[in-house]
């Protein structure tokens, strides 16, 4: 017996350079790459995941370029989509206050009630740098959208896997 297998598309949302590609080359190549490059409007990389069930959920990926300039073309991405993560740097206050407001007010507005999971990056860095935010104002964000909050290093691999799994689980569970 086949079990069920499921294709969705997955947007990375966020500011400039919070990591977002990081994540994405860690969950899907196992690797980190040091070099910060920008990504020019979006790239999509494709990965399988099994489900809690053992149901397969093949993601498209779509990383969109944080840049202020890529804004005017960034709605188009939005189009189809099953699922975000919200991703800000847990060393820089201001990529959570952005994150919150316009980028989950665009994807609210695209992409009405879909679901959506908080992401605090860059969590080898709070030993050095300090944390910039309090994980209690997060937690209540996302309560508030019925949602989960997770604190994640691409760096380091912490809490990667499990994020993008966390997302697939809530995308699927939507499509049922």
């Amino acid at each position: 017996l086949m079990s069920s297998s499921y294709k969705v598309k997955l947007l990375l949302c966020g500011p400039a350079a919070v990591g977002k590609t990081s994540l994405i080359k860690r969950f899907v190549k196992s690797s980190f790459q040091a070099d910060y490059k920008l990504t020019i409007g979006v790239d999509i990389l494709t990965k399988d995941v099994t489900l809690s069930n053992g149901e397969i959920c093949t993601l498209s990926i779509w990383d969109i370029g944080g840049q202020k300039r890529f804004e005017f073309i960034r709605t188009t991405f939005y189009k189809g989509a099953s699922g975000a993560l919200m991703v800000f740097d847990l060393t820089r206050a201001d990529t959570y206050t952005e994150v919150t407001s316009k980028w989950f007010d665009e994807v609210a507005r695209y992409c009405p009630a879909m679901p959506v999971v908080l992401i605090g990056n860059k969590a080898d860095l709070i030993e050095k740098l300090g944390r910039v935010m309090d994980p209690a104002a997060a937690q209540a964000w996302v309560d508030n959208i019925n949602s989960i909050y997770i604190e994640t290093s691409a760096l380091e691999g912490q809490n990667v896997d499990d994020a993008f799994l966390e997302i697939s689980e809530r995308m699927v569970s939507k499509m049922r």
